[in-house]
């Protein structure tokens, strides 16, 4: 039997917080950008500082309509001629703005194809019209999952966690750092609620459930500026991995920079941080 050679799968995430949220799945010279919540010049200075070429870009595919994910889609699918990938509600919430004989609708719960990538859209609690969940599946079978804006640990988003090579997973607040922050009470609750965001511990206490020795690089993204630091999502997701048989690497996603390409698949338990600004 001929050998083949697998393909590199490179995750690549371009900024990820409150004001704009975009990342990069690439094998094979092509790539899927998953969600663009930023301006399409700002995604493009973005890849390029993270040495990526946005002309690999096959489609955007967005996990909901909130604007620090769709904001750049509509003018980034023109600009780059290529599809916008989402589920009916979302598609719907959008219309206005996108080409409607350049969209892919996704089923809920079953696989589409997106290009060569294969593309499973599971619906979360979160408070948008028809939110995701995105499992993204390269052509030698290895998936990530984007976990973003979920609202709460469902038992459908745990098992579709689940058998990942990579995750990425809100850190999005600190409990007690949104108890006592100047949010109004009603900002807080919805933050904290089932159609909210997740907290470190449930998302610490999700990675936990789902880590095993295939599971290559964790992301904690989405972390709130006013609620959340790098160091206390870390140390909440650690703990939770320690007696695991995590052995990957733990990123974190940063606002305002792009984190280094990473090879979906490497061992090794490493902290990688952010590009610093500029670079």
């Amino acid at each position: 039997m001929e050998r083949r050679d697998r393909i590199a799968v490179r995750l690549t995430v371009l900024g990820s917080g409150s004001r704009g949220n975009a990342l990069l799945v690439e094998s094979g010279g092509r790539s899927l950008l998953v969600d663009a919540g930023f301006s399409r010049r700002d995604l493009e200075r973005r890849c390029a500082a993270a040495g990526c070429d946005h002309a690999t870009v096959r489609a955007i595919v967005l996990t909901h309509e909130h604007g620090d994910h769709s904001r750049g889609a509509a003018r980034a699918a023109a600009a780059w001629d290529v599809p916008v990938a989402a589920s009916r509600g979302t598609l719907a919430r959008l219309a206005g703005a996108l080409d409607d004989g350049r969209t892919i609708e996704l089923p809920p719960g079953r696989p589409a194809g997106v290009d060569a990538f294969t593309v499973t859209a599971i619906p979360t609690a979160h408070d948008a019209s028809d939110p995701v969940m995105l499992v993204v599946e390269d052509p030698d079978g290895r998936r990530l999952g984007v976990a973003c804006d979920v609202g709460s640990p469902t038992s459908a988003l745990l098992h579709a966690c689940r058998g990942l090579d990579a995750l990425v997973v809100e850190t999005n607040h600190d409990e007690v750092m949104l108890r006592s922050s100047a949010y109004p009470p009603a900002v807080r609750s919805r933050i904290a609620g089932a159609g909210g965001h997740l907290s470190n511990r449930q998302a610490a206490a999700l990675v936990a459930q789902v880590a095993h020795a295939g599971l290559s690089i964790v992301v904690l993204a989405h972390l709130s500026d006013r609620c959340n630091t790098p160091a206390l999502a870390v140390r909440a997701v650690e703990a939770a991995l320690r007696g695991t048989a995590f052995a990957g690497r733990v990123l974190v996603a940063a606002q305002d920079a792009p984190t280094p390409p990473v090879e979906v698949g490497a061992a090794l338990m490493q902290l990688v941080l952010p590009l610093p600004r500029g670079g």
